[in-house]
């Protein structure tokens, strides 16, 4: 029994971006593949750039083949994505053949095949040694030919006829009525088939791609958004991409001191998603500049989507609490990038937003506020794509910090886009109304992965930029601004009442410890006197005891004289 050896099928790299990680390495080496769709949805743009990227990056040279447009068309058509294609073909890195058909002048009469087009064609790819070759549209060919038999037949042998040449193609078609393409046939013959199309939804345009199907080899099955960029064409795989992404204990600063004693003392993970929510005003915005400040002097690259201001009012407008912006973008260090989220749909924003994060590179990206993408999408909408936004950006190592606009009258915490389970550090600002004036309160209602702050803070907004304050608690509630003000000079007030009612009873104290030390030296002194009389007393006393006795004791001695005298 001999054993068989599968070998893996060889693709051929697109260069395109994108889609190359959707084909799971590019298009089948050596086969042809079919990219359909109606007028206007980039066919002709993605073929070209295929064999642009072949010549320039891969060493494959390619032909190009056109039945609509001459070389000088297509040649100034795509200079405005920086491709030379006369310099190419001056290279011999690529040559555009333009095949004439005007359909008034077929008539349609005995048999018809591509003879003629495979000779100029093997012509063509042998004079360069091409590898990839574009034929853009095959509809052209076959215009006004009503025998069905005929066209399918020579299908067959065009699509036979370039794989045997072993060339990777690209063969462009247009869509029918109920079917891929207008014969319905190229999509069976072909081992890839590519489905261009433009949606227009809410009055946004947005271009998709979906591979319908892709002989010998597993792809993305989805469909695609992609941009007409300047540098060419991009499309990228916005699906999740799963919840297996590093983490990082590396903790930065918010920018703000006391906010990263809050947290810990040491501010937000590295890599991790943060959300500030709060009704207008309230310095949702202020937080964010801090962040950005606090980043590029560090020396790390911030990017900062703004939905609602443009880049310079933004930085005016933190120049009024003391922050300036301004020289860290003349730096690089700083991108405000500007855009109405009605410009765009949805799936248009999340690859504008791939787009720039790939091509800026930053450590920290802020969208200031996402709450705006309600107007684009409906809940589901904008919750799937926040969530593909999320992974995304944690799968690269980058500090998110996301802004929401809470309306007035709904609840506070929580978000209309429902996102806030998806956060691990979640500021809540609100404004606490007391004493004819409004003022703000910063919460801290959730920070994962480290100790966090759960009491108040007043929240100011100064010349030299945030300042967070402990806020008054009491019988009454919490208490800020003036009302914290007034209640703190009662406070104070009533302190120095009672420092006064004790300054007051110490000196009667004082007062009485003098008098009883006067009573008690006069006592003293009383004592003493009255101690020093008992002193003489007892002194007489003694001296009367020793006088009677030293009497006795000369009577005693007088009487015993006299009784001698007797004898």
């Amino acid at each position: 029994m001999t054993k068989t050896h599968q070998t893996k099928l060889n693709k051929c790299p697109t260069g395109i971006q994108g889609l190359d990680e959707i084909t799971n390495g590019g298009l089948p080496q050596g086969r042809p593949t079919l990219l359909c769709g109606k007028a206007g949805c980039g066919k002709t743009l993605m073929a070209m750039e295929f064999l642009v990227h072949g010549a320039t990056e891969y060493q494959e040279p390619g032909v190009f083949i056109s039945f609509e447009e001459s070389p000088d068309e297509l040649t100034q058509n795509v200079a405005s994505f920086g491709w030379d294609l006369t310099a190419l073909a001056d290279q011999k890195k690529l040559t555009i053949h333009y095949v004439h058909i005007d359909r008034t002048q077929i008539q349609e009469t005995g048999e018809y095949d591509l003879e003629a087009l495979f000779i100029r064609l093997g012509y063509a790819i042998d004079s360069i040694n091409a590898k990839r070759v574009v034929l853009d549209t095959l509809e052209v060919l076959f215009a006004g030919l009503q025998n069905n038999a005929i066209v399918r037949s020579e299908l067959r042998r065009l699509f036979l006829w370039l794989k045997e040449k072993g060339v990777t193609a690209i063969i462009t078609g247009e869509s029918g009525q109920n079917t891929l393409t207008r014969q319905g046939l190229e999509e069976y013959v072909s081992d890839c088939v590519i489905f261009l199309n433009q949606r227009i939804i809410n009055e946004l345009a947005t271009r998709r791609l979906h591979i319908v199907k892709y002989r010998g080899s597993r792809h993305g099955t989805n469909e695609y958004p992609f941009l007409i960029e300047d540098d060419g064409i991009s499309v990228l795989p916005l699906t999740s991409v799963g919840l297996d992404y590093q983490v990082s204990n590396e903790r930065i600063s918010t920018g703000v001191e006391r906010l990263d004693t809050m947290l810990g003392g040491e501010g937000y993970f590295r890599g991790s998603s943060v959300l500030i929510s709060g009704t207008a005003g309230t310095g949702k915005s202020s937080l964010c500049a801090h962040f950005a400040e606090a980043t590029c002097l560090r020396g790390e690259r911030c990017l900062y989507f703004a939905f609602e201001e443009s880049p310079s009012q933004i930085i005016r407008n933190m120049r009024s609490i003391g922050i300036d912006l301004d020289p860290s973008v003349q730096k690089g260090l700083l991108k405000i990038q500007a855009m109405r989220p009605t410009f765009y749909g949805l799936e248009m924003h999340l690859v504008k937003i791939h787009h720039f994060v790939n091509e800026f590179k930053p450590n920290v990206v802020i969208i200031d506020p996402i709450s705006n993408l309600t107007d684009i999408g409906n809940y589901m909408q904008v919750k799937s794509f926040m969530m593909r936004l999320v992974d995304f950006f944690k799968t690269h190592q980058i500090t998110t910090v996301l802004t929401h606009l809470n309306l007035g009258g709904n609840p506070l915490e929580q978000t209309d886009l429902g996102i806030s389970s998806l956060m691990d550090t979640w500021l809540l600002l609100r404004d606490e109304e007391s004493s004819g004036e409004r003022n703000r309160l910063l919460f801290v209602l959730k920070s994962r992965g480290m100790k966090h702050s759960h009491q108040v803070r007043e929240f100011r907004l100064t010349d030299t930029g945030v300042q967070l304050v402990d806020v008054y608690l009491g019988v009454g509630g919490v208490m800020a601004g003036t009302a914290r003000t007034i209640q703190e000079s009662q406070e104070k007030a009533e302190a120095l009442v009672r420092r006064q009612a004790i300054e007051r009873k110490q000196h009667e104290i004082e007062r009485k410890r003098q008098i009883m030390e006067v009573q008690i030296q006069a006592l003293q002194a009383e004592f003493e006197t009255q101690k020093e009389e008992i002193e003489q007393m007892i002194q007489q006393e003694k001296l009367r005891d020793k006088t009677l006795l030293q009497d006795r004791r000369l009577r005693a001695q007088i009487r015993d004289y006299d009784s001698l005298e007797e004898m």
